[in-house]
Order: structure tokens, then sequence, then C-alpha cells
């Protein structure tokens, strides 16, 4: 659990992490700008990120799509329900 972006990304290198659950709105540099330095980096660029957020405004889910994130998760959403949509990703991973 990181609580910064930056935070986040220094996490993502040292634990190379096997998802990656991110929020859009962070201090210093928001999801958006993590997923794209994620991207960027050719050695944490394959890690899938979902991102679970209170922002779910069409605007924002679309500025993200172009980086390809696994997922876009609203964090109204019931816990078994994130969980869930998690596991189906992984089970899609497995066919």
């Amino acid at each position: 659990m990181a609580h910064s972006g930056l935070a986040a990304i220094r996490t993502i290198v040292l634990n190379r992490p096997d998802l990656i659950l991110l929020d859009y709105e962070m201090p210093v540099c928001d999801g958006k700008q993590v997923l794209e330095m994620i991207r960027s980096d050719k050695d944490i660029a394959d890690i899938p990120v979902i991102f679970l957020t209170g922002k779910v405004d069409k605007q924002s889910i679309k500025n993200v799509l172009a980086l390809k994130p696994a997922g876009y998760l609203s964090k109204t959403l019931n816990p078994l329900d994130i969980k869930k949509n998690i596991d189906e990703y992984f089970k899609k991973l497995q066919k």
C-alpha cells in the first residue's frame, strides 16, 4: 500500500506485485500519471493495473483507456463484488 503516486512507483519497483490496484486521485501525482510511469518502464510495464477509484465519470475513464488498464472499478462497489472482479480477471489469464 502506498499513500502517494511516487511512493506507489517505489513500492512497485521494489516488490513487483502480480496486480496493482490504483486510485485515480492521489497526492503528488495522480493515478493516470502513475500508470504512465508504469507503462514507460520496461521492467514493470507488463504488470496489470486495475483502477479502484471514486472517480468514475466518463472523461476520467476515457483519459486512462489509452494506457490499457486491466480494469476500472468504482470504490462504491460492494467489497465482495470488487474481489469477484479481480478473481475473474485472474481466471481469464489462466485460460
